[in-house]
């Protein structure tokens, strides 16, 4: 008996084993030189294999849309809310229930469904040139639609979905007419047609082409290092706002497991992991983003840029009103 007993605690072992080293599988949007490092350490850390994919947010979505339940995928990874709600409400992925990621993501960076959770910060903020304008003239979002701003103003173009979404986070505030009318003025002021990138729309605003332009803050980052002469610099709207809600427009990268996954349980422990404080400063760090765990301090170079309030309407408004926003900027003859 103790032989028999001894045999299959050992074949019990074996399979707990292998079922620990079952690889995850991850669809990502994110660049690989981004996530290879963390998934590397993953690895050496908990001996699970991180098997990737990369490409663009719309073919990944595309893809599990196609392959169904034969998707080898167990997480997805992508960047803004807008399409980690997009794939949720088509039902590409599941709720997971994690007290650690209820507990490392704030609750207007998750779905408040638990389908998917944010791990970096992204703000879209103002940028502006430092020779031409003085920080007190600058206010808002919603101010760089007056009259004032005629012809200083340059934005990227509203086919990419950063500015979709930061339009529907408008409309979640204020409602639709309002936002049609901030958008319209911002039309209005435009000092040239709209460019393809922010980096092309901060490279105007340093050469005078216009005055102040919208941006996420690692393009910024980015542009600080390879050219730090250039007389830009980051301003922080909506800061000394009445209503409580308003602050600094954010967005996301974030995760979720997928609801075909073939092992739901490593999906979500890397999650977790990712959200965790020992993983949030190397995944932040690594696209000059800030890190969505409260406890944990971004990097010195994205720290440098000074302390904002967020505005806590929950993130999955870039989605569920993203379509809504199209149609917006398009009678707005935003471009």
């Amino acid at each position: 008996m103790n032989k028999f007993l001894k045999k299959m605690l050992f074949l019990l072992a074996c399979s707990v084993g292998v079922a620990m080293a079952q690889p995850v599988v991850v669809y990502s949007a994110r660049n690989e030189q981004l996530i290879k490092p963390l998934f590397d350490l993953y690895t050496q850390e908990t001996g699970v294999k991180v098997q990737f994919i990369t490409g663009s947010e719309g073919p990944l979505l595309a893809r599990l849309r196609a392959e169904g339940k034969s998707t080898p995928a167990d997480v997805l990874l992508t960047v803004d809310a807008g399409n980690l709600w997009q794939a949720a409400n088509e039902g590409l992925l599941r709720p997971i229930n994690s007290a650690s990621l209820q507990a490392n993501v704030p609750a207007h960076l998750r779905d408040p469904g638990n389908a998917w959770f944010g791990l970096s910060v992204r703000a879209r903020t103002l940028v502006y040139n430092t020779q031409r304008v003085k920080p007190a003239e600058l206010s808002t979002y919603e101010y760089l639609a007056q009259p004032q701003w005629r012809g200083r103003l340059c934005l990227r173009t509203s086919k990419k979905v950063y500015n979709q979404s930061l339009v529907a986070m408008l409309i979640a505030e204020h409602g639709e007419a309002k936002a049609e009318d901030i958008v319209k003025g911002w039309v209005a002021n435009l000092a040239a047609p709209v460019f393809a990138d922010d980096t092309k729309a901060m490279e105007a605003v340093a050469s005078g082409q216009c005055d102040v332009t919208l941006v996420n803050t690692y393009y910024f980052g980015r542009l600080q290092a390879k050219s730090p002469q250039l007389p830009i610099a980051i301003f922080w709207p909506n800061q000394n706002v009445a209503n409580k809600q308003a602050g600094v427009h954010v967005n996301i990268s974030g995760a979720g497991v997928t609801t075909h996954a073939k092992n739901p349980a490593g999906g979500q422990k890397l999650i977790e992991w990712l959200a965790s404080a020992k993983a949030q400063s190397l995944f932040a760090d690594s696209n000059l983003e800030y890190p969505v765990n409260p406890s944990v301090k971004p990097a010195a170079a994205v720290a440098a840029w000074g302390n904002f309030k967020h505005n806590d309407i929950n993130v999955k408004e870039a989605g569920s009103r993203q379509a809504q926003a199209v149609k917006l900027m398009d009678r707005a003859r935003y471009n």
